[in-house]
């Protein structure tokens, strides 16, 4: 059995055929989805989604993209409020990207800052995307302290990985890891603690080798399991199992696999 970790169900490329992405997911072991919140004005499909569907739960919150545009600010306050719903498991989708900076940075710290005081106080995982923003990422962190959570999508630099997991983050690996040009970050991940790994989507993005330039969906998790378990020289089933115990020691308020559900 297999998690994805981060997917957007409703983008879309995902939404416009759910129930067969779905089954697809089951058939291929995924036994958990977790649907990514990125913007408030979004969010109501995006819970909606999870409260429909039993094997699929969400995160709130909003991407460094958006943190600058109309409605989209958003207060700690009202981060943990929202945190409440049974369904919300995760504080997110937050963090920090200096690539494109489509948004001020100094607006992308003070809202990655108001996430992160809400995953302290609701004592749920963050989800950070950081891109280009390695030691700024790093930095805050640190000067909030008391967090823990994944780096999603990670394939950044090594030096983010190796703070990360000294604050007790987790790295969670996409369909990237499967491209013949990431050959750093696969040497970056065989030295990742087998206990700090997990694998995801970002479904409809990134899908993996052999299904490059299609949407991705969270049937395709089990193509970079496979990676995974390749660069770590175990088993696929070892790697499914592994990545799934971490998950769950993670996003604690999912609800627990039972036997029936395995099965």
């Amino acid at each position: 059995m297999l998690i994805d970790s981060h997917c957007h169900l409703d983008y879309p490329a995902l939404a416009n055929d759910r129930e067969g992405v779905i089954a697809r997911a089951r058939a291929a072991g995924v036994a958990r989805m977790v649907n990514i919140g990125t913007t408030k004005r979004d969010f109501a499909p995006v819970r909606a989604t999870a409260e429909s569907i039993e094997d699929v739960f969400c995160t709130f919150g909003v991407h460094p993209h958006h943190v600058h545009e109309e409605g989209e600010a958003v207060t700690t306050e009202e981060i943990i409020e929202i945190a409440k719903h049974p369904k919300i498991v995760g504080i997110g989708e937050t963090g920090l990207d200096f690539f494109y900076n489509k948004a001020p940075r100094d607006v992308q710290e003070q809202s990655f800052r108001r996430h992160i005081r809400a995953a302290q106080q609701t004592q749920l995982p963050l989800i950070i995307h950081s891109r280009d923003a390695e030691e700024d990422t790093v930095r805050v962190l640190k000067e909030e302290g008391n967090v823990t959570g994944v780096l999603h999508c990670f394939s950044s630099r090594r030096i983010l990985a190796e703070e990360a997991l000294k604050i007790g983050f987790y790295v969670s690996l996409s369909g990237i890891l499967t491209f013949k040009k990431s050959q750093e970050l696969r040497d970056i991940v065989r030295d990742v603690p087998l206990d700090r790994l997990l694998v995801e989507t970002d479904s409809p993005y990134l899908a993996p080798e052999p299904y490059r330039g299609k949407p991705c969906e969270p049937a395709y998790v089990a193509k970079t399991a496979q990676m995974l378990a390749d660069i770590k020289g175990i088993s696929f089933e070892d790697v499914s199992r592994i990545t799934t115990d971490n998950f769950f020691r993670l996003f604690t308020k999912v609800t627990p696999l039972t036997l029936q559900a395995v099965q």
